[in-house]
């Protein structure tokens, strides 16, 4: 259902230095809402053919982040991959996409809190260490939690788990580098106790 005249100015604010394909705008602006801290920064999001092994790669931008500034790319494979056909990737429940994008901008939250030295040793850790990538999966999933991305996170891994015609390697990477559907639902636990206590508390 898209977006409603006064939803839309709602949403606005977060489209600030943002490029953002018209075709899912909606999904990512949504996304977004949760990312406060992330309103001004940089990012875009950028439609690939092929993305190897993923279906989207949050990345810093590696000419501005070498200037001392920050700026980011969310890349996004233009299909959906199954196992004997492929549909565009915006035709995706908008729930799904809504927690995905909430996952990789959890990645770029991890990279707002590292200095340059730190997203260079976060990028070689990345490729050469599957201890290390399993951490920083599971981190990106905890920041997307951590700010009430829970039920989008915990449907989006519920889809790919479930799915009868995405690959069963694909599956067993989702399974074994990030958080498990059970893991998701403990955490959102954990925040909404956190809450009570802290609105008891005030």
């Amino acid at each position: 259902m898209p977006f409603s005249s006064d939803t839309k100015s709602e949403f606005e604010l977060f489209r600030t230095n943002k490029v953002i394909p018209k075709v899912i705008e909606e999904e990512i602006l949504k996304a977004l809402s949760f990312y406060p801290e992330l309103t001004t920064t940089p990012i875009s999001f950028v439609f690939k053919q092929n993305i190897k092994k993923s279906v989207m790669q949050a990345q810093p931008d590696v000419k501005i982040i070498l200037k001392g500034k920050r700026a980011y790319n969310i890349n996004i494979s233009a299909l959906f991959k199954l196992t004997t056909t492929a549909i565009p990737i915006h035709q995706i429940p908008k729930d799904i996409m809504i927690g995905w994008i909430g996952h990789e901008l959890g990645h770029i939250m991890d990279y707002e809190n590292r200095n340059i030295a730190g997203i260079i040793r976060f990028g070689l850790g990345y490729v050469f260490s599957t201890t290390y990538l399993r951490k920083a999966e599971k981190t990106a999933d905890t920041y997307a939690v951590n700010h009430g991305l829970g039920w989008y996170i915990l449907q989006t891994k519920n889809f790919i788990l479930n799915h009868a015609d995405l690959s069963e390697k694909y599956k067993s990477k989702i399974a074994r580098l990030y958080l498990s559907p059970d893991d998701i639902v403990e955490q959102v636990r954990i925040l909404e106790l956190q809450q009570i206590k802290a609105k008891e508390q005030s």
